[in-house]
């Protein structure tokens, strides 16, 4: 039973819709008062949700959100921020971070460069080309389409790889909504290579609970002009061009279906109009003939 509740609170965690896991931490706890044991257990949850998410969260002293994912774990519950070139503790139950301390991403170079000699110091130095030219590059695609956006950039697969990290969160809980977008690309420089997935989330629950889960899956595309450190820009212009017009097609994929929602299967919910075409005004039921007919039944 013990573990049947545990499973239960961490499928409830790892499936909180976006800007809710405090309500549905607190909607836990008020159904199991009796054993505050279940959160503890499910800490994992909490840690799965949290880099699932991208959730991003302010350092302390700092001022631009940075982003939680498996990318940028050290492990031990801290993670790194290449920008702000630091590192940081997360609490996964609370969302807070803190013990932020100085962290140099070259020196996670050191043993690469000393293993495979002098071709992969080159691999390092376009990777830092390139992830300084991305970052400008997507940092302002993100400011274009995205007002409430984080971006990061962090090395992978043995510095060969770039993933290119972009979370959108926009709430509006008094209007009982909110949303999430979010953005996994990778990048390989040797192969030119682009490839990703886009996931979006909203979450609808005035009178009701309507919730929208969709992911697409990007195929891999070839990116030009990657072949020396003076097309890192160019590379990182070409890059966000393709992303800018990959989500641009699924948003008017979103859009399309949206559209063949409300006009088919929703349509086919609804209630039918009357055959007057007029909206039913219950409370002057007594005016209309039917209700005349009941009243005329009930006095009889």
């Amino acid at each position: 039973m013990a573990s049947a509740n545990a499973a239960a609170v961490s499928a409830f965690i790892e499936g909180a819709p976006p800007g809710e896991l405090t309500d549905v931490v607190a909607d836990i706890k008020a159904l199991t008062p009796n054993d505050p044991a279940l959160l503890q257990s499910a800490k994992p949850a909490f840690e799965s949700y949290n880099e699932e998410q991208l959730t991003t969260v302010k350092l302390p002293g700092g001022g631009k959100p940075v982003l939680i994912s498996s990318y940028n774990s050290l492990g031990g519950g801290r993670y790194y921020d290449v920008e702000t070139q630091s590192s940081f503790a997360f609490d996964h139950t609370t969302q807070k971070a803190s013990a932020v301390q100085l962290y140099s991403l070259d020196s996670q170079h050191v043993d690469l460069i000393m293993s495979n000699k002098s071709n992969c110091k080159i691999l390092n130095f376009f990777l830092l080309l390139r992830r300084t030219a991305l970052q400008k590059s997507l940092s302002t695609h993100a400011g274009e389409h995205y007002p409430n956006s984080t971006v990061a950039i962090y090395p992978i697969s043995s510095d060969s790889t770039l993933v290119l990290l972009l979370v959108a969160n926009k709430y509006s809980p008094s209007n009982f909504w909110n949303g999430r977008f979010r953005t996994i690309y990778q990048f390989t420089p040797k192969t030119a290579s682009l490839s990703g997935s886009l996931k979006c989330d909203v979450h609808y629950y005035e009178d009701g609970n309507v919730r929208l889960t969709t992911s697409k899956n990007i195929s891999p595309t070839t990116v030009s002009s990657t072949s020396s450190t003076s097309s890192s820009s160019a590379t990182a212009i070409a890059i966000a061009k393709i992303i800018a017009a990959t989500e641009l097609k699924y948003h008017e994929e979103l859009n399309r279906g949206f559209t063949k929602l409300s006009e088919g299967e929703f349509k086919a919910l609804r209630r039918q109009l009357p055959v007057t075409r007029q909206k039913v005004e219950w409370e002057k039921i007594g005016g209309y003939r039917l209700g005349q007919d009941i009243g005329g039944a009930r006095a009889r």
